[in-house]
C-alpha cells in the first residue's frame, strides 16, 4: 500500500506538469500509466513529429518536450508505475482507495486524472494470421525508427500517420506505401511529397490495394495485397506497419462513477474538480464550456487543480500562493542553488 498526497493517472505532459505544480507547493505525487514509457500520446503517436505551440518553445517534438518535463520533475522524485491501469477507485473515509491492473494499492485524498483521451488502441489488420506476426514483423507505431533501417517496410494507410512515416523511412529503408483508396487522405503537402518521392524512385506507392495475407514462419517474410480487380500481388519484406487510426475508449474510468459526456469529463473551470470530491480532471479527458485541446491548456488546468489538491491533503494548513522566482520555500524544493 502506497500513501501519497495525489495520485495522477497520466504520464503524457498535462500529467508531468501537474506533478511539477504539486511538488514547488510541497504535495507528493505518484503517477499511474498503462503505457511502457512516459509521453503520453506524444510518445505513441507522434514522438518525431514537430508541435509548434508550446510557449516559448518555437519547435520541439513530443519526445524532446517529454524528456524536457522529466528533467523538470527530477526534483521532486515523484514514482512513475508504467505498464499498469487503473482499474478501480473507492472511497475509504477521506481518502480514495485506488487499486491498479497489477494490484497496488494507493491510498490519497486527492486523484488527477491526466488520462488523455482514456485508453486507445490502433486499429489492426483484420486478416488471419496477422495477430502471432505483432512485433515479429508487424508493428502499428514506430519507437525506435532505427529499427528499419536497411529493412524492406509495407506501409500500411492513407492518413497523416503513414505519410509522415513513409516520407521519413525511405531515408533509411525501402518503402512500399500501401493506400486502399486511389488518393491520400493526409496533408496535401505530404501527399505530394510521397508522389514527388515515387518519381525519384525513394518510394513505390500500390494503390488502390488492401492486404490479403501475412506470410512467414517466426517472422514476416512476405504479404499478398489485392486490388480492386481481385488481382493478387506478393511483395518480400522484412516489416508490416499499420496506420489505421486508434480505437478510444474510456476504458475503466467510465466505472468509477463520474459524470460523463460523449467519452469526456465533465469539470468545474475553477479547480477542474469532477462530481466527486478530490477527484479532478486535466487535459483531452476533462470537458467543459470553451475547452480547447491544447497542451498549454492541460498545463494550466494542472496548475489550478494542484491548487485545489493542497486544500484536502493539508486541511489543517493554509494555502498561500507564492511565485518561484521570489520563494525560498520553492526554490528549495526545486533545488536551486543560492549563490553567493
Amino acid at each position: 500500500m502506497i500513501k501519497t498526497d495525489v495520485l495522477v493517472i497520466g504520464a503524457g505532459p498535462v500529467g508531468l506538469f501537474a506533478v511539477h505544480q504539486l511538488g514547488i507547493i510541497g504535495l507528493k505525487a505518484e503517477v499511474v500509466d498503462n503505457l511502457d514509457k512516459a509521453g503520453g500520446q506524444c510518445i505513441e503517436l507522434y514522438p518525431d513529429k514537430p508541435i509548434y505551440d508550446i510557449p516559448a518553445i518555437p519547435e520541439c517534438t513530443g519526445e524532446t518536450l517529454t524528456k524536457s518535463l522529466l528533467e523538470q520533475i527530477k526534483p521532486f522524485k515523484a514514482n512513475i508505475h508504467l505498464g499498469e491501469r487503473v482499474q478501480e477507485i473507492k472511497k475509504e473515509s477521506n481518502n480514495w482507495k485506488i487499486t491498479t491492473s497489477k494490484n497496488k494499492v494507493f491510498i490519497s485524498p486527492n486523484v488527477i486524472i491526466a488520462g488523455g483521451v482514456g485508453s486507445f488502441e490502433p486499429r489492426k489488420f483484420s486478416v488471419n494470421g496477422a495477430e502471432k506476426f505483432e512485433n515479429k514483423g508487424v508493428h502499428y507505431s514506430i519507437k525506435d525508427k532505427n529499427l528499419f533501417k536497411k529493412k524492406k517496410v509495407c506501409i500500411f494507410g492513407g492518413g497523416d500517420s503513414a505519410l509522415d512515416w513513409a516520407i521519413e523511412l525511405s531515408k533509411i529503408s525501402e518503402v512500399t506505401l500501401i493506400h486502399r483508396r486511389n488518393e491520400f487522405r493526409g496533408a496535401q503537402h505530404s501527399s505530394d511529397l510521397v508522389k514527388k518521392l515515387e518519381k525519384e524512385n525513394k518510394i513505390k506507392i500500390k494503390t488502390p490495394f488492401q492486404i490479403d495475407s501475412i506470410n512467414g514462419k517466426d517472422k514476416v517474410t512476405s504479404i499478398v495485397i489485392k486490388g480492386e480487380d481481385n488481382k493478387k500481388e506478393e511483395i518480400n519484406t522484412d516489416y508490416v506497419l499499420g496506420f489505421f487510426g486508434l480505437i478510444m475508449k474510456l476504458g475503466p474510468i467510465a466505472e468509477w462513477g463520474l459524470n460523463l459526456d460523449k467519452k469526456t469529463i465533465p469539470v468545474n473551470t475553477e479547480n477542474f474538480q469532477t462530481n466527486k470530491e478530490g477527484i479532478f480532471a486535466i487535459g483531452d479527458i476533462c470537458s467543459y464550456p470553451g475547452k480547447l485541446k491544447l497542451i498549454l491548456s492541460g498545463f494550466h488546468e494542472g496548475a489550478l487543480s494542484a491548487r485545489a489538491c493542497f486544500k484536502l491533503a493539508r486541511p489543517n494548513e493554509k494555502y498561500r500562493f507564492e511565485f518561484t522566482t521570489t520563494s525560498k520555500s520553492m526554490q528549495e524544493r526545486l533545488g536551486v542553488k543560492k549563490s553567493d
